[in-house]
């Protein structure tokens, strides 16, 4: 049995107009919210047991997710009394098998969830962080000087290539006991202890579509894109 868990207990603030009245993880993306097609996504890859953290507006996402039933998998919920951050609430969800999926409530990517997850298991990692390559344009010209102020070399808007996290992660519960109980406990803090500890995280490269649904112009992208993206959300 696959089980996954969707990280949705933020407060959606870079999002907002948008996240005045609804939680981010219910801002429609075409005719559906952005966690359905998530949701709809990991059921076409065999995952049946779904764990949602929530914190703001709990009460408005377990109404409309319910326990699963339309969707044909079974759905749960963890709830944060406080902010825990990304990998915090992973110590409030019950009976985690081996290996599973943690990801954020609001990307949109074409993802083969199957492989991921098969890659993370065969190669038995601790933590597999799904990364995808952007390129970032500086819209400044940068300039370099020495330590007389003198300057010593120019560039004219220079683009950047960066790997990032996707905000998506196979992981092992072993690192459970790497997470304290009840404290605000992010990705990063998450990452330092495990290169603190000498058990490194699996870098998991991904060439195809992603977007982190997080600002309004990420939104709107992804607006446009919902119905051209050749996706499985169905």
């Amino acid at each position: 049995m696959k089980r996954a868990i969707i990280l949705a207990g933020g407060k959606g603030t870079r999002l907002r107009p948008y996240t005045m009245t609804l939680p981010k993880p219910l801002v429609p993306l075409g005719d559906k919210p952005i966690l359905e097609h998530i949701i709809t996504q990991l059921k076409a890859h065999n995952f049946t047991h779904i764990t949602i953290t929530v914190n703001h507006m709990a009460d408005i996402i377990k109404a409309y997710f319910s326990d699963g039933t339309k969707w044909g998998v079974k759905i749960d919920y963890t709830f944060e009394t406080k902010p825990l951050s990304t990998m915090g609430p992973l110590t409030l969800v019950r009976d985690l098998p081996d290996d599973f999926l943690v990801m954020n409530g609001d990307v949109l990517t074409d993802l083969n969830f199957s492989d991921f997850w098969q890659s993370h298991v065969d190669q038995k990692n601790i933590f597999t962080i799904a990364s995808h390559r952007r390129k970032e344009l500086i819209d400044y010209g940068l300039l370099y000087h020495d330590e007389n102020n003198k300057l010593t070399q120019f560039e004219e808007k220079p683009q950047y290539d960066f790997l990032v996290s996707m905000g998506v992660y196979m992981v092992n519960k072993a690192i459970l006991k790497y997470i304290p109980k009840d404290t605000f406990f992010g990705f990063d803090h998450l990452m330092h202890k495990l290169l603190e500890v000498n058990k490194p995280a699996t870098v998991y490269e991904y060439f195809g579509f992603w977007l982190d649904i997080g600002r309004p112009a990420d939104y709107e992208i992804a607006s446009e894109k919902i119905n051209d993206l050749n996706m499985k959300f169905e």
